[in-house]
């Protein structure tokens, strides 16, 4: 947790954007694993823990935008709670260290937003995400749970990103904490992908380091030798020379910030011929998409600055053909690069995701697009200072993918099918790294994780 002025400010720079009615926050519950006394690892709701900080289940956060008052709803641990868990601060502790002064219990909450509901005013709710979220709030706010997310308020979705999506320097640094495990997490995982190591030894190995360091993963490791599938969380394979292994992981802090990073590995630590030609391709797109950020521009322009390089080194390659303009603007790109370029980070590896891509990636200037492929970039509106956000090009061999495409009779003035038959069996290379977009352009964030083929191979071999 961070000092109560923090939490204050926060919850005081939302009362500056909405002036009527009352805004919810629910703590997550705790889920249960195979029984209700054997749970999960506990992990906070993301927006409670922004503007309310405490890191517990069981309460309610909520804010009178008309008298400036805040609550904390909950209830003090009885002696069978204390018995497992040991004394605990009571909920006027706990509201103390977040700077809230009024609490009440729990179960007068709904009497709270009944009153609110009776007498007009509007009671502002953010979409939840977990089946157990939309019957707790069903059944305060009086809806049927299949109800509960198309009356979330639209009004509080957007002042909600207005004031996330900008991190300020304590967010900053947090994230840059998370990148520093991951540098640890990446390299770990260099030295390890040697011939006859299975998948899971190197996925549990890193998913403990970011364990050991006090948070856990930003979402479960995507590590395989089947690099083709963009998230691949199967770790079956027994690592083979002359294959590549994409691992996709980051790690989050106890404060919920994340890092999200990708590198491609050769087995045994060197790339062949045919490798370092794909891997160079998709550098070259991450490093000029990466130097072309900066505030006032678009991210769907990066996007196509990557699509672009891509589609020039295929050509290059022998794998595409034509002119590259009309074949990025036709979406030949799509069967080798078929998602988008990046998507904000913060508290989420996705960062508010929950409310809505577009609410968060696009605006009334940006809409997204319906080509296949570009229609995945969950990022695509005018960049700003402060903004997080993840670069993460690729290039993939789906052989399921090309089978269609050549069956259709897509793109053949830009694609050479019959080269391609030849990489079916070659897999998939992604790139990521977590990019903070300053005043006059942009920085990587956190300690540099090797990326050229000369630095792979160098770590990958000590």
């Amino acid at each position: 947790m961070f000092a109560k002025e923090v939490y204050s400010d926060r919850r005081n720079r939302l009362k500056k954007e909405i002036k009527s009615g009352i805004a919810l926050f629910l703590a997550n519950q705790e889920a249960a694993m195979n029984y209700a006394a054997n749970t999960y690892h506990y992990r906070q709701d993301s927006h409670f823990s922004y503007f309310f900080g405490l890191p517990h289940p069981g309460f309610a956060g909520l804010i009178d935008f008309e008298s400036g008052e805040e609550f904390l709803f909950g209830n003090d641990l009885e002696i069978d709670d204390i018995i497992w868990m040991g004394p605990q601060p009571s909920v006027a502790e706990q509201a103390a260290q977040v700077g809230i002064q009024k609490t009440m219990a729990y179960d007068k909450l709904i009497e709270s937003l009944q009153k609110a509901g009776t007498t007009g005013r509007d009671i502002h709710f953010l979409p939840p995400y977990r089946g157990e979220m939309m019957i707790e709030l069903g059944q305060l706010l009086g809806y049927k749970p299949s109800e509960v997310k198309a009356n979330a308020s639209l009004t509080l979705i957007k002042a909600v990103v207005k004031l996330k999506e900008i991190k300020d320097a304590l967010e900053i640094s947090e994230i840059e904490k998370a990148v520093d495990i991951a540098w640890l997490m990446h390299t770990t995982a260099m030295k390890m992908a040697k011939p006859g190591i299975t998948e899971q030894q190197i996925a549990g190995t890193i998913e403990g380091i970011a364990l050991s360091h006090g948070g856990s993963v930003s979402f479960p490791v995507i590590l395989s030798m089947d690099g083709q599938i963009l998230h691949n969380h199967s770790h079956h394979n027994i690592l083979e020379l002359g294959r590549m292994l994409v691992v996709d992981a980051g790690a989050e802090l106890s404060s919920l910030y994340d890092s999200d990073i990708t590198r491609t590995l050769p087995v045994g630590g060197k790339f062949n011929a045919r490798q370092k030609e794909i891997y160079e391709i998709v550098l070259k797109a991450n490093m000029d998409s990466i130097a072309a950020t900066r505030p006032g521009a678009e991210y769907r322009e990066m996007h196509f600055i990557a699509a672009t390089r891509i589609t020039e080194g295929l050509k290059a390659a022998g794998l595409m053909k034509g002119n590259v303009e009309d074949a990025v603007a036709a979406g030949a790109h799509t069967l080798f690069f078929p998602h988008g370029l990046g998507h904000m980070l913060g508290m989420d590896v996705h960062d508010m995701e929950g409310l809505g891509e577009n609410n968060v990636g696009y605006d009334e200037h940006t809409t997204r697009a319906s080509q296949f492929g570009t229609a995945y970039l969950r990022l695509g509106k005018k960049l700003r200072p402060g903004y997080v956000l993840t670069n993460e090009p690729g290039i993939y061999f789906i052989p399921a993918l090309i089978d269609k495409f050549r069956a259709e009779g897509q793109f053949m003035d830009f694609i050479n099918y019959d080269k391609a038959e030849k990489y079916k069996d070659f897999g998939g290379i992604r790139i990521e790294d977590d990019i903070l977009v300053t005043e006059t352009g942009q920085r990587v964030l956190g300690k540099p994780i090797p990326k050229s083929v000369a630095d792979v191979e160098e770590t990958a071999c000590n």
